[in-house]
């Protein structure tokens, strides 16, 4: 879905069956080893605890406590292959399961129809072009909204237009998926993650449902 950065509850710790998690305040460095599975469709368009929608399509995955937008390697123990996914959500909570996987990231890593697999994990950074790179501050930086998605350039430029006289800020951003461009709106300029997070909620509640935090070049 596009290079994104910790978004909003990245921080908040969390406990699930009387157990809590922490969310890594970074992910140098971090390896883990256990088992992959795959979300179910149902969960297909539900927001997830990054606030974007999940995407089948996309390539995503949940992990406890790795922060959001970080960028992880999963490599297939038994088959040899790998790929490299976003973490926007949490999860999975169950049993010796590390990592779940979007349909498309587990239909690339070859265990679709097993449905479980074997992994190690190893978290590359954050996505810049084609590096990856690690925050040593996650709460600093710079942030914008994500608040619209279109594949007809002249309706994304004219969203953002309405949205420039009505909040000052906003932008285009083009982007490929699925052999198709996107053209993405962005709204507000940030500088602290507290500080998006905070304006994230205000915005949803005016109106912008689904809007969710990504990295300001």
């Amino acid at each position: 879905m596009q290079n994104l950065t910790p978004c909003h509850r990245n921080l908040k710790l969390h406990i699930v069956q009387g157990k809590r998690y922490e969310p890594l305040a970074t992910a140098n460095g971090f390896v883990q080893e256990g088992f992959a599975s795959i979300y179910g469709r149902a969960y297909h368009g539900r927001k997830t605890s990054s606030g974007e929608p999940f995407d089948i399509h996309a390539m995503t995955a949940a992990h406890k406590t790795l922060p959001f937008g970080i960028y992880v390697k999963v490599e297939h123990k038994k088959r040899g292959k790998d790929v490299v996914v976003r973490i926007n959500d949490r999860g999975p909570f169950v049993g010796n399961r590390i990592i779940d996987l979007s349909e498309e990231a587990a239909t690339r890593l070859g265990m679709l129809q097993e449905g479980i697999a074997p992994v190690k994990i190893s978290a590359l950074g954050y996505k810049s072009g084609d590096t990856y790179s690690q925050i040593p501050n996650y709460d600093r930086g710079n942030y914008t909204l994500q608040v619209g998605s279109f594949t007809v350039k002249e309706n994304a430029y004219r969203y953002m237009e309405e949205l420039k006289k009505k909040y000052g800020i906003a932008d285009v951003r083009d982007s490929w998926a699925k052999n198709t461009r996107y053209y993405r709106v962005t709204l507000g300029r940030f500088y602290s993650l507290q500080q998006a997070q905070s304006s994230r909620e205000n915005y949803e509640n005016a109106g912008f449902k689904g809007c969710f935090v990504v990295a300001s070049d």
